[in-house]
Formats: C-alpha cells, sequence, structure tokens
C-alpha cells in the first residue's frame, strides 16, 4: 500500500517497521522495568546492592535488542530500495526520550506494584489500548481533525512520529512534538526518585 511523501510500493511496510522500532522499545522497557523489583525479589533480599542497577541491566538488555532489530529493519530497508539519509542522526535522541519515558513511567508504577500488586495485572492491558492509541498501524492523517490534538496527548505520538519522520520520510523529527513527552520523561524521572526514597528501604520487607 501507498502513502502520501513516499513513493516506494511497499510504502506501508516501511511505515509499520519505523514506528514498531520506536514503540517494541518504549514497550520492552516499560514492561520489564514495571514488574523487575518482584521478578528479582529474591535477589533483593539475600543480597546488599543498589536496587536501581537491575533497571540498567533491563534497559541495556533492551537497547541490545533494539539494535538488532533497527539493524534488521535497515537490511529490509536497503532490499526495499528505501534507504535512510543522515537524518537517521536524530535517532539517539528519540532513542533517549523513549528510555526517560519508558524508565521514569515504568519504575514510578513498579515501585507502588511492589506494594499494590494490581498494577502489574492492569497496566499490561493498559500498555495493549496504548499501542492502539499511538500512530504505529495508522497515519494521523486518517484520524478526523478534531481527534489530532486529543491524541497528541499521547506522549508516545510525538516520539513514533520522530521515528517516522526520519526512517519513512527522510526528515527531521518535529522537535515541538517531542518537547511534551521530554518533559514528561523528565517528570517521571523526577517521580521515580522521589518513590525510591520514600519506600526503597521498606521494599525488601514487602518483597
Amino acid at each position: 500500500a501507498k502513502l502520501p511523501g513516499i513513493d516506494n510500493q511497499y510504502a506501508y511496510a516501511i511505515y509499520l517497521m519505523a514506528g514498531m522500532l520506536g514503540w517494541s522499545l518504549f514497550a520492552e522497557v516499560f514492561g520489564r522495568c514495571l514488574t523487575v523489583f518482584i521478578d528479582n525479589g529474591n535477589l533483593l533480599k539475600k543480597m546488599a546492592f543498589p536496587r536501581l542497577a537491575l533497571p540498567l541491566i533491563v534497559t541495556g538488555s533492551a537497547l541490545l535488542t533494539n539494535l538488532l532489530l533497527f539493524v534488521a529493519i535497515l537490511v529490509v530497508f536497503g532490499l526495499l530500495g528505501h534507504l535512510p539519509t543522515l537524518n537517521i542522526l536524530w535517532l539517539p535522541l528519540l532513542v533517549l526520550i523513549t528510555l526517560g519515558l519508558a524508565i521514569g513511567l515504568g519504575l514510578s508504577l513498579g515501585i507502588i506494584n511492589v506494594f499494590m500488586r494490581d498494577i502489574g495485572q492492569i497496566m499490561p492491558i493498559v500498555l495493549q489500548f496504548w499501542f492502539w492509541l499511538t500512530p504505529v498501524v495508522y497515519t494521523t492523517h486518517m484520524l478526523p481533525e478534531s481527534y489530532r490534538d486529543a491524541f497528541l496527548l499521547n506522549p508516545m505520538t510525538g516520539v513514533v512520529m520522530g521515528y517516522q519522520n526520519i526512517l519513512v520520510y527522510d526528515k527531521t523529527p518535529d522537535l515541538s512534538l517531542l518537547a511534551y513527552p521530554t518533559l514528561l520523561a523528565l517528570g517521571a524521572l523526577a517521580l521515580t526518585l522521589f518513590l525510591y526514597r520514600r519506600a526503597g528501604e521498606d521494599m525488601a520487607d514487602v518483597l
């Protein structure tokens, strides 16, 4: 299927892969941070080490997986006759914002999840709805104009559109759409530190 702004018969496949690159990184880090303390409860009880080292390990693993996916996507893009240009150098910025959102939101909820286990049951369902509220499998142009601004309240909308601008349309990301997710990521990371300082000592007892 063809898309406006891209002259390639495999345009939709290219668009889908670009969006999934960003979303898969967010979803993996968010999901694993949500349960990282519960999954390693026995380790936290028996050994004395910084608890925040666990999310770093999770993030490193997810980054490696995402890098391999990125390389595979580039190979497929090449086979489809669609190679990105130097705008690809913007990708590290998008990765940082994606990680900030995933770690900040995931760990904040992960700390709460230690004390309120229902969070861990609910959030995977929320994440599925979140995916469909993010323009990964559809473009924002398909949405009624009256709804487009509402979709921008989803922080991953601007981030995923950034991936698509770079990898699909050969454009720089729209920085105005990245301001909100960046601020939200910083706020979520600050909340994580606050919750960790307040509840960190009690976590091992509850686990």
